[in-house]
């Protein structure tokens, strides 16, 4: 069944849209975390995350950065877009920008869209990340086994994997890694950069 909205957004929108998403990701946390056996207290030392953040998180009252909630999905084993998803979609689906949930981190130096339904756990995910000018964005491993793809849609971006010396990529370049080690991405010109992402998960059995 498709799925359209052409109705305009209000000028509270952007505050609505991060309210929703707030909301599934406290929720998806919470039933996730149950239903492994994780008390907060044992999450948040395997995560790295306060206690009283991941509370925070689960009641809805924080929005997480993406680094923040990177921690955690790799710490409950589970794909990043498990932790935002928001309800199951079948058939043909719209995503409109004008309704795009953005997950931010240092200070939105660094964002990313998802381009696909938050519908569940799924071992491809696809995303659009957007750096500011000069920006250098950290990234902790991910489970063992996670794969990025990565293209340049515009700009200049320099990524370090691991140990590996920097890789400059330039506009229509793209690059394939195991991301189950420390990696980097720096803008290294003076306008916003684009990359579109794919992200590749071991198919989990059972």
């Amino acid at each position: 069944m498709p799925q359209s909205d052409d109705s305009a957004d209000g000028p509270n929108s952007d505050t609505h849209h991060a309210s929703e998403l707030a909301i599934a990701v406290g929720r998806n946390l919470r039933r996730i975390r149950t239903r492994q056996g994780f008390s907060l207290e044992r999450l948040a030392k395997a995560s790295g995350v306060s206690r009283a953040m991941l509370g925070q998180i689960e009641t809805g009252k924080s929005t997480p950065t993406i680094a923040l909630l990177w921690k955690v999905a790799t710490a409950l084993g589970v794909p990043f877009a498990t932790l935002i998803a928001a309800r199951d979609e079948t058939g043909t689906v719209v995503l409109r920008k004008s309704h795009e949930k953005l997950l931010s981190s240092s200070c939105g130096r660094f964002t990313s869209r998802a381009l696909f339904p938050f519908d569940g756990e799924r071992n491809v995910e696809f995303y659009e990340l957007r750096i500011a000018p000069f920006h250098l964005e950290q990234a902790e491993a991910h489970a063992g086994g996670t794969r990025e793809n990565l293209v340049v849609h515009s700009g200049s971006v320099e990524i370090t994997v691991g140990s590996d010396r920097p890789v400059l990529l330039r506009e229509g370049d793209a690059i394939i890694f195991d991301a189950d080690v420390t990696h980097s991405y720096r803008n290294a010109e003076a306008g916003d950069a684009i990359v579109y992402l794919v992200m590749t998960y071991v198919e989990r059995i059972g």
